[in-house]
């Protein structure tokens, strides 16, 4: 990435979430500071890279979620070369992959 994204900003937007203590919090919170368009959008790449993790194919992703073969490339790309964000999530929610030694 060419420009750092953190900044007093979005480490404030971090303790933001950490403050929220449950499900219900967190989904009114995002309510408010993300549009319709935003939040959805963000759940979708979720379930894309839940997907792309358990090993679905770009086909099937596209059926089941509706997400663009521009927006799987672009999960896929931060599920191999990102900040380990996705994998993080998935892994603590227990539905990562588990690994082949």
């Amino acid at each position: 990435m060419a420009e750092k994204i953190e900044n007093e900003l979005t480490r404030q937007l971090c303790r933001a979430f950490l403050a929220l203590r449950t499900e219900e919090e967190i989904a009114a919170f995002l309510e408010d500071v993300c549009t319709i368009s935003e939040y959805r959008s963000m759940s979708q790449r979720f379930e894309v890279a839940r997907l792309l993790d358990a090993g679905v194919k770009y086909e099937e992703i596209v059926e089941n979620t509706g997400a663009s073969t521009a927006t799987i490339s672009r999960v896929k790309r931060c599920l191999v070369y990102g900040s380990d964000g996705y994998t993080t999530a998935l892994k603590r929610l227990g539905e990562k992959k588990r690994k082949k030694p």
